[in-house]
């Protein structure tokens, strides 16, 4: 089941990502690894900042989580993690599938370069990478991320996006 989060989630949304993180470790620079990948303070920034999550859901809890930032003439898709026991059963694509038509606006999402297995989950349900100088320009923008991860960093888009 899929179902906005709730505010009392907020230690299940941290431990699912960190968990999933772990994939990062040694695939992504060193200089932009740290432990634990997200800490709860940037968690608790985030929701601040205008990320909505939500998540997939069983009996025992949630299994993964997404979420959705509203920004003006755009959306993006952020954080978007699976259990690592979890992983490889639709749950990330039954997640995404839901999200995208709560917005008719563009649908953007950034993630690490080197993270291939993201890349081409995305690339999978129909999203398109965009040139380096598009993807610089984007990340600096709408994300608060730093310069070094704005390097490592791809965005892909959906169809609804021209270069605007």
């Amino acid at each position: 089941m899929i179902r906005k989060c709730t505010d009392k989630e907020i230690e299940a949304i941290f431990q699912i990502i960190n968990d999933a993180a772990a994939a990062y470790k040694g695939v992504i620079p060193d200089d932009c690894w740290h432990e634990p990948y997200m800490t709860l303070e940037q968690l608790i920034w985030e929701i601040g900042d205008g990320v909505c999550f939500w998540g997939f859901a069983d009996e025992n809890g949630l299994i993964g989580v997404m979420g959705i930032q509203d920004k003006g003439e755009l959306t993006l898709i952020r954080h978007a993690y699976v259990r690592t026991d979890k992983r490889n059963r639709g749950f990330g694509t039954q997640l995404l599938r839901y999200l995208e038509p709560t917005t008719e606006k563009p649908i953007l999402i950034g993630t690490w370069a080197d993270a291939a297995w993201a890349v081409a989950f995305y690339r999978k349900n129909g999203y398109r990478l965009l040139p380096t100088d598009e993807k610089n320009r984007l990340l600096k923008k709408f994300w608060t991320i730093s310069p070094r991860q704005i390097e490592t960093s791809v965005v892909l888009a959906n169809a609804k996006w021209t270069n605007q």
